[in-house]
């Protein structure tokens, strides 16, 4: 299954000559997206189970990425979730949150396997527990070995949130810190917002005027760690030098929201999950909430994940058969002919009232000028909501949030 997954992804980012420039940066990231890239997925699932409204009657169609807000959309009660990737060690880390649901004993079990995820108990309970009850091609990927030969599924006993392209992208923006003498552990001896600002403006802030830092953050092949192919990257700076603009981003992260309530914080500047306060669970998200997992549980065979990419899972599926499509920042990687077939398809099978909501790296909605009018005029832009939606979005590495809003038929 890698090869063909493989394929896939190139499809999707290869877009320029294999010995032009953009063409090589463009194979190195796909050569780096080939295995685990998001253990966990950053996208606030708060934010988007706002701007999606959905319904016990709703079958959303999304990107399974790291798969907490799959789980998380559980919460809103769905009659359906579909969720497509084209990446195979994300296909498996959404089968296997979903299985450990149905099939761990009780919420401190699922705790401690995808909160804690560093406990050698871990193992014991895929083994005896999870394992049994996966398919064959999920069993193969966790149990089979990384590039130094260890066991995928060990990564649940070392703190799964260390692993990953993303996870190691941020150990080593630890490392780069600490080199200029920060520790960016210390985000989390804030107790209030005016603390989080004065740390970060006296300690995180001042490492991007380093020489080294700006050189090392203006070449494109620094972000692969954050996801961000050769195309995303020029969406993502904009007019401005990468530097400022990561600066800016992080900052949002540091002292726009209480720490006590964003767990994406805490995994950028802790590296995992970890409760302020010992006496209560700390952020997570709504699927590792003590208070959710029954409904969770309940829910997780509403789920259906698919190897297989996004347009082409719609392509085969009825009109007017979804309500809720969630495509992440899926479409910065797209070129104009890519972005018209999704939309047509989308534009298709979506039911009155359907709500499509996406990330954008820059701030602007990327689709006008490059869709069709013809399928465009069919979607309600909701331009102040989604302005609303990117302030709120705790995840903060984003530029934009959009919702688009299926018209009423004339």
């Amino acid at each position: 299954m890698a090869a063909p997954a493989h394929k896939k992804i190139t499809r999707a980012v290869h877009r320029h000559r294999h010995l032009s420039k953009q063409g090589v940066l463009e194979r190195a990231f796909t050569f780096a997206f080939r295995g685990l890239v998001y253990a966990q997925i950053w996208e606030d699932p708060a934010v988007d189970m706002e701007a999606l409204a959905i319904t016990p009657d709703c079958h959303v169609v999304t990107i399974a990425s790291g798969g907490c807000n799959v789980l998380s959309y559980l919460t809103a009660d769905p009659a359906k979730i579909t969720a497509v990737d084209l990446n195979t060690a994300h296909i498996a880390l959404n089968r296997l949150k979903l299985m450990a649901a149905r099939t761990l004993p009780d919420h401190a079990a699922f705790h401690r396997f995808f909160a804690q995820a560093d406990s050698r108990e871990n193992v014991a309970a895929y083994r005896d527990v999870v394992a049994p009850h996966l398919d064959e091609a999920t069993r193969r990927y966790w149990e089979g070995r990384d590039l130094i030969g260890r066991r995928r599924i060990g990564g649940f006993a070392r703190g799964i949130y260390k692993h990953g392209l993303l996870g190691r992208f941020i150990g080593a923006a630890h490392l780069l810190a600490r080199l200029h003498g920060v520790n960016p552990r210390r985000m989390l001896d804030a107790t209030t917002l005016a603390e989080q600002r004065v740390i970060f403006e006296a300690e995180l802030a001042p490492i991007f005027d380093k020489g080294f830092v700006r050189w090392l953050t203006s070449q494109p092949a620094s972000l692969f760690g954050l996801g961000i192919p050769p195309a995303q990257f020029e969406a993502l700076a904009g007019d401005e030098r990468m530097d400022a603009v990561l600066k800016a981003r992080l900052k949002k992260l540091a002292c726009d929201f209480d720490l006590k309530d964003n767990y994406f914080a805490v995994q950028a500047f802790g590296r995992g999950y970890a409760a302020n306060d010992p006496a209560s669970e700390g952020p997570l998200p709504p699927y590792l909430q003590a208070a959710n997992h029954d409904a969770v549980r309940a829910r997780a065979d509403r789920v259906d994940v698919r190897h297989v990419n996004f347009t082409d899972f719609l392509r085969d599926q009825p009109a007017a058969s979804a309500d809720r499509y969630i495509l992440l920042d899926a479409q910065d990687w797209m070129d104009d002919d890519q972005l018209n077939a999704l939309w047509a398809q989308i534009t298709r099978t979506a039911k009155p009232g359907a709500r499509v909501l996406f990330r954008t790296a820059g701030e602007p909605s990327i689709l006008p000028g490059r869709v069709v009018d013809a399928v465009m005029d069919q979607w309600a832009y909701q331009a102040e909501a989604s302005r609303d939606y990117t302030a709120r979005d705790r995840s903060a590495i984003y530029g934009g949030v959009h919702l688009y809003v299926l018209r009423d038929a004339q």
